[in-house]
């Protein structure tokens, strides 16, 4: 296949139709990343259209866009407008938002996080049991306001409005005790909060966003649908993604 051009989704492309089982978006990023690994979409080749993928897949566009922002947030591909989605690398680039931590600053984030995953994963549990229409309101608000932040490239990491969204889900709980716990510790609680503006990687740093959206996303379903368990494991998650990521700085 010559570097640059369209990847083709028949013959020796083919690719399942995806199940109403799971995720669908993952689904689809789980076929997408194998084909970029084993070589079948070349770096410097292009990914089929959004339509196209649509047709192979058997999805709506929305899980193909879900699915190319996860491929980004891994640094597996880029999109550019008038040009597609493109090939940049075989193995994934774990997003880091900074080239380098203190280690004093990684045990103050771990300490941190090591509190919230004793908390949170049993809050959005409550919260997925317990919320009414208002909670919902105010979870689908914070998520936008998140997005808008993320998508921005702000020099502010979107750190006011990640802790918004986590304090949301901590009032949909209607625990007063976890709230009061909770409120005190402010935006100071998001680790992006501790590091230092000239130690941030922007490419990278918007790359990470990308996944803590996409991981937001998948708690705020699991809430909304009622999935208490779905809510507990996807916060879970998200805390031990953040939590292992960072203690990865200890080594470098």
């Amino acid at each position: 296949m010559a570097k640059g051009s369209e990847m083709a989704i028949s013959g020796s492309w083919d690719v399942q139709r995806v199940t109403r089982e799971g995720s669908l978006s993952q689904a689809v990023v789980e076929q997408l990343e194998r084909r970029i690994a084993s070589g079948e979409a070349p770096v410097g080749s292009k990914l089929p259209t959004e339509s196209e993928l649509c047709e192979a897949f058997g999805v709506s566009r929305t899980v193909v866009r879900e699915a190319i922002t996860h491929l980004k947030s891994l640094g597996l591909v880029e999109t550019r407008r008038g040009v597609g989605t493109t090939v940049l690398r075989s193995e994934a680039a774990e997003p880091r938002p900074a080239v380098h931590i203190s280690p004093r600053t990684v045990e103050d984030i771990l300490e941190v996080l090591e509190l919230r995953l004793a908390l949170e994963p049993r809050a959005a549990e409550l919260a997925a049991l317990r919320h009414d229409a208002e909670d919902r309101q105010r979870l689908e608000a914070r998520h936008a306001e998140f997005i808008e932040a993320q998508s921005a490239k702000s020099k502010s990491q979107a750190r006011r409005e990640d802790f918004a969204f986590h304090h949301a889900i901590i009032k949909a709980t209607h625990n007063v005790c976890f709230d009061r716990l909770y409120e005190p510790l402010s935006d100071s609680i998001i680790p992006r909060a501790k590091l230092l503006s000239i130690d941030i990687d922007p490419s990278a740093a918007s790359r990470y966003l990308e996944l803590v959206y996409e991981e937001h996303s998948r708690i705020l379903k699991a809430i909304l649908d009622r999935d208490a368990p779905a809510a507990r494991a996807a916060m879970q998650q998200h805390l031990e993604r953040s939590r292992d990521m960072y203690a990865r700085y200890r080594d470098t």
